[in-house]
């Protein structure tokens, strides 16, 4: 294995994300990024949710909140090894903790309260000035009126 099998480059509209992703973390989540990426299911997909100081959320394919993949929803892999800082990207839940599925977010800035109590699935290792451009949402739900979209998102092939 190569450092390029855990890395999953994003595209938007202002540039390029690079992401490495935390198999030691939480290998189920890992594995359901990369695979889902690898079927172009990220591409076109909102960022539905985002509030300014906290976190950029997408991954969801009705652009609701309420939508994901059709494969089964995964364990909790919650850790208190690593902390959820600017650039962190945990998986998406509903007040289930064994429901993340497709759904992940970007933290712009460090959040404690959700240690130990989300999964962390990667990092953002290269453009998160990008990601501070994603278009923000209002209220307190963070939902956005005519979101900004992932371009396109595929793992790293190790032979770039």
């Amino acid at each position: 294995m190569s450092e390029h099998d855990n890395m999953l480059e994003m595209s938007l509209k202002s540039g390029k994300v690079m992401i490495r992703l935390r198999p030691d973390l939480a290998p189920l989540a890992a594995a359901r990024l990369k695979e889902l990426a690898s079927q172009g299911f990220y591409d076109g997909v909102k960022f539905h949710r985002v509030i300014e100081g906290f976190m950029a959320q997408g991954g969801d394919p009705t652009g609701t909140g309420s939508g994901g993949s059709d494969l089964p929803d995964l364990k909790a892999e919650f850790t208190q090894e690593a902390k959820f800082e600017r650039g962190t990207i945990g998986m998406a839940r509903t007040m289930n903790p064994n429901s993340a599925n497709s759904q992940f977010f970007i933290m712009f800035e460090p959040s404690p309260s959700l240690d130990g109590q989300y999964t962390i699935v990667g990092e953002v290792t290269s453009g998160m000035e990008h990601v501070d451009q994603i278009k923000r949402g209002g209220g307190a739900s963070g939902m956005v009126t005519d979101p900004d979209i992932i371009v396109s998102m595929r793992p790293v092939s190790s032979s770039t």
